[in-house]
């Protein structure tokens, strides 16, 4: 069952994140988060309105999405970009893409325009999800980021959206 996450959510949350920060290029970054490091996130997601949703099976969590700004300034404001993240005790179930639909729907209510995804472009099973889905290529940073001794190519890929009736500025 797919529910908004919530504070006991992120110890599971914490977990999954942070074994594809230690084992995947699916996060560019080194070290793992503290339980502290989560809980910000998920407070600053919770202050700023942007969702943070989990797939539950039998009391745990098996996966999490949640979509934020794509960049910082005011103009940006109808782009935001997402993430999907499966424990590898789920996967090949269907809840990455179960949670990357509720997170389009959310996306789609919220009356943003596009939708993001930066995704390491040897990431095929991602992609293709993506495509599966609408998403289109957008283009790649080649050389974009340096783990596991080697240079990682970012893909970007965007689901275009109905945005707002009446886009405002400011």
């Amino acid at each position: 069952m797919i529910r908004p996450a919530t504070s006991d959510d992120l110890k599971e949350i914490l977990a999954i994140y942070n074994d594809a920060i230690v084992n995947t290029t699916a996060v560019y970054s080194y070290h793992a988060q503290t339980l502290e490091d989560r809980t910000i996130w998920f407070d600053q997601k919770m202050k700023d309105g942007y969702p943070v949703i989990v797939f539950e099976v039998d009391g745990h969590v098996a996966g999490f999405a949640t979509f934020g700004p794509f960049r910082a300034w005011p103009a940006y404001k109808y782009s935001i970009e997402h993430s999907v993240y499966v424990s590898n005790d789920y996967q090949k179930r269907g809840i990455g893409r179960t949670l990357l639909q509720e997170i389009i729907q959310l996306a789609k209510n919220g009356e943003y325009k596009t939708l993001v995804a930066g995704i390491d472009a040897a990431n095929e099973k991602s992609i293709l999800l993506h495509q599966s889905l609408g998403f289109t290529h957008s283009g790649t940073l080649r050389n974009a980021g340096y783990k596991f001794e080697r240079w990682l190519d970012l893909a970007f890929y965007q689901l275009d959206l109905e945005g707002p009736e009446t886009p405002v500025e400011g």
